[in-house]
């Protein structure tokens, strides 16, 4: 089992005193997420978010500050803030040997545009977007878009990363089948094994920053020779693995399963920021029931926050209610709307407003995720709720990489199809409107639930003009008080999830993204 699952045969005991050699020290395996879809600009998901990291790089990263710094590219703004010019740095190389060229950024750029959020109000002003150069791109506006940088910066749900312009030629709706990047490692496909492990090693052209790494930004320093992931379904298998040394290092870590760690002075137990994760729900708005805005009131009205937390997480040392979309502790935090959510929901209120809605019994299909913990409870607790309200609720279980492909599928349930699925974000992920996949209203263009949303696309426009932060403040407000209103999305409160790490890993990069870079690991 170990030499299928762990694929560590290549590690090497020395006989006297079973010390690890060299070359296992220069090796770090971790257990992380189920890697499935590697295309990081086709969905969401945070593992592979987590992969395009590790082999990509970016123009520009966002700091532990929430600053954008030069990443790959530095920049100058014209007076008129309608012209960016970004030129990149020195020593970029692809993991092919290909130079990066600014061509290589403008045709990334553009492909993600068409589907990031952010990324599709910017190119809404775009005059052009070219390489004068080799190294130089000129992003003309139609009128200033200030928090350019900041949404280019942003360092998850769908960061813009550089490929090579022949893979970003491919269709924004159509998986990449080329994995080629410039970032600090370098992915082997042909050691990829979809949902049990992969492998990356360490790219030796990569030429980091001199600056100290802080979250995406800095220098990506790398210590080692090769990172593996694997895949450990059961949380169990993975505290032992640690504990016994057959792993470095474990992403998510079960709260209630934290004693048994605390008993071992071999592995350290940390939270990788202090804001943690939002939890949320997702309806479906081209179909029956939730294209019924009453339905989706009735919905949330029936859910208590505290009911999904407490089954995420267990201990309220680490989780915290929060009806705020854009995650408690940010500076547009504001919780009107989702009294009921952290006050434990209001049963009765639902029932009303089915009523008053008259629902005729069409199925909830909830998508349920049955293979990551953090999300696996969820649409059950919810299924109780929303029966408990007068809902028909059909809940279908799949793994989370069935999950990632189906929620994709805009037919309706009976082909399909989907009414609700649950998953969570990083706040940093939702911390404004422009980052939040949820409060994007483009129909067809938006995240999975396809809202048609014209007011909340004019409140985003207003937010992108506003002239000062009291202003920002006001627009993030009504901003609140729509989404709550048309349930844009379920915010079902805030949690923390700890890793664990082998003390003979240091140097860690504490961040909301788990990053390899910086770390060392000792004999």
């Amino acid at each position: 089992m170990r030499g299928a699952l762990f694929g560590l045969a290549a590690s090497v005991f020395v006989a006297a005193g079973g010390m690890v050699s060299a070359a296992e020290a220069r090796t770090i395996t971790a257990v992380m997420e189920s890697l499935r879809t590697l295309d990081p600009i086709i969905t969401t998901a945070h593992i592979t978010r987590n992969h395009a990291y590790m082999i990509y790089d970016v123009l520009v990263a966002v700091d532990k500050n929430f600053q954008p710094q030069p990443q790959m590219a530095g920049w100058t703004v014209s007076e008129d803030g309608k012209v960016y010019t970004f030129t990149l740095r020195n020593g970029l190389k692809f993991h092919d040997g290909a130079p990066v060229t600014a061509a290589d950024a403008v045709a990334s750029l553009k492909r993600w545009g068409q589907r990031d959020s952010g990324g599709q109000m910017i190119f809404d002003l775009t005059a052009s977007l070219e390489a004068t150069d080799d190294k130089t791109l000129v992003w003309t506006l139609e009128k200033p878009f200030p928090p350019l940088l900041e949404t280019i910066a942003k360092q998850s749900a769908l960061p813009p990363f550089i490929m090579p312009a022949r893979i970003a030629a491919t269709p924004a709706n159509t998986a990449i089948t080329e994995h080629i990047g410039s970032g600090p490692f370098r992915f082997v496909a042909e050691d990829f094994q979809p949902g049990v492990s992969v492998r990356y090693v360490k790219f030796e052209d990569y030429v980091p920053r001199s600056e100290p790494p802080s979250w995406m930004a800095g220098g990506k320093m790398v210590n080692v020779d090769e990172v593996k992931w694997v895949t450990m379904p059961d949380p169990q298998t993975a505290i032992n693995a640690i504990m016994s040394g057959e792993v470095d290092f474990i992403d998510q870590v079960p709260v209630d399963l934290l004693p048994i760690l605390e008993t071992s002075d071999d592995v350290v137990v940390e939270l990788r920021d202090d804001l943690g994760y939002q939890a949320i729900g997702r309806m479906n708005f081209k179909h029956p029931p939730f294209d019924n805005k009453k339905l989706r009131q009735a919905a949330l009205r029936a859910l208590n926050q505290v009911d999904f937390l407490s089954n995420i997480v267990g201990n309220p040392d680490y989780y915290r209610p929060c009806g705020a979309i854009f995650g408690c502790g940010t500076p547009l935090a504001n919780e009107t709307g989702g009294e009921t959510l952290t006050s434990g929901g209001d049963i009765e209120g639902a029932k009303k407003l089915l009523a008053e809605a008259g629902y005729d019994g069409t199925p909830v299909v909830i998508l349920q995720t049955t293979d990551v913990r953090v999300i696996s409870s969820q649409p059950i607790v919810a299924a109780q709720s929303l029966r408990a309200a007068g809902f028909t609720v059909d809940l279908q279980p799949m793994d989370w990489q069935t999950v990632v492909s189906r929620r994709a599928n805009m037919g309706p349930p009976s082909e399909g199809g989907w009414s609700l699925f649950f998953t969570n974000w990083i706040v940093p992920e939702v911390f404004n409107p422009l980052i939040s996949p949820m409060l994007n209203g483009r129909g067809d263009k938006a995240w999975f639930g396809w809202p048609q949303d014209d007011e909340i696309e004019a409140l985003r426009a207003e937010f992108i003009d506003a002239a000062s932060d009291e202003d920002r403040l006001d627009i993030a407000k009504r901003i609140q008080i729509h989404a709550m209103d048309n349930v844009s999305y379920l915010p079902l409160g805030q949690f923390f999830s700890p890793h664990a790490r082998s003390t003979k890993l240091e140097n860690m990069v504490m961040s909301p993204v788990q990053v390899f870079w910086g770390v060392t690991k000792t004999e």
